[in-house]
């Protein structure tokens, strides 16, 4: 009470009118106030939000960590695979985080960071850190360097190629998937404690196959090691063919129902439903290169799914 008392008495000081107090040069009245505003602040607690933002003057600081969910972050992180990285949406085999879904800075796309920030704070509010190629096991380390940003949210997009391997005996079991997800959650919430997490669904597979293998172009692509679990043999419907599509689409569910129940018990933590998942993506929404990974209008759409799951009450 008596820091309290003596704080009033510094602030009621600091805002005497400015002839009240003795004359000084310009750099000595700088130092002074300075000097006052440090003195302020070593006696009254730091305001902040859960998220680690400075509060409103006046509100009572809270030393807990962050325990709901922030509709409005004010910086975000991306993690996963090569669909966050914007691959091949905007020249052949190469990424193209500007139109990332989740933190690109391209107007057409309008991502996650540009509705969430504003398009003047995304370069310097937004990091990127997804691996084309990635499984889930590069998860806890991508979740890693994360959290050294310390950002408001994290964003998700993770499992594709974990389904997506050279045969269906090679996709990765539900089990490791589970771990993997709990081992990065983990990571994260130690390491940056005020961090909200928000999951994408892993889209469906078997869609992008029923789109792309009507068109030459995509089907000669596949033919280069895209998704062989799912693309390979593209033409083929015996039921070899058949349920060997039918065991990635069921393992891609399983990946995405892990994360469900995992997020579902974590206050910092929201999944997409499903959303992603079971968006009937259309032709233009596919990269006229690989007609696998989403192009620049298919990215559009990730954002959007996410925009409206962040930001919805609950």
């Amino acid at each position: 009470m008596r820091k309290v008392v003596t704080a009033v008495r510094v602030l009621r000081a600091l805002r005497r009118p400015r002839a009240a107090l003795p004359r000084t040069g310009p750099r000595t009245g700088r130092l002074l106030a300075g000097a006052g505003t440090a003195a302020l602040l070593a006696l009254v607690p730091a305001c902040s939000d859960s998220s680690g933002r400075p509060g409103p003057p006046g509100e009572v600081a809270s030393t807990r960590a962050a325990t709901g969910w922030d509709r409005s972050p004010s910086s975000v992180a991306a993690v996963g695979d090569s669909i966050t990285r914007g691959f091949d949406a905007c020249s052949v085999l190469a990424d193209c985080p500007a139109v990332s879904w989740s933190t690109g800075s391209e107007k057409d796309v309008d991502s996650l960071a540009r509705r969430l920030l504003g398009g003047e704070n995304v370069e310097d509010h937004a990091w990127n850190l997804a691996k084309s190629g990635a499984r889930a096991e590069a998860l806890p380390g991508q979740m890693k360097s994360a959290a050294e940003h310390h950002p408001g949210l994290v964003t998700v997009l993770i499992g594709a190629n974990d389904a997506c391997r050279s045969d269906v005996d090679a996709m990765t079991p539900v089990a490791e998937y589970r771990a993997d997800i709990e081992k990065a959650l983990d990571t994260l919430h130690e390491e940056a404690p005020g961090a909200r997490v928000y999951f994408s669904s892993i889209p469906d597979l078997k869609r992008l196959w029923e789109l792309g293998r009507t068109s030459d172009l995509g089907k000669e692509v596949w033919k280069l090691g895209i998704c062989p679990s799912m693309l390979k043999d593209p033409d083929a419907l015996d039921k070899a063919a058949t349920e060997r599509r039918d065991q990635v689409e069921q393992r891609v569910a399983e990946y995405n129902s892990t994360v469900r129940e995992i997020c579902a018990k974590d206050k910092l933590c929201r999944d997409d439903g499903g959303a992603a998942n079971a968006t009937r993506f259309t032709a233009g929404e596919l990269s006229r290169w690989d007609w696998f990974h989403p192009s620049r209008e298919g990215q559009a759409t990730l954002a959007r799914i996410a925009y409206e799951r962040i930001t919805a009450k609950r």
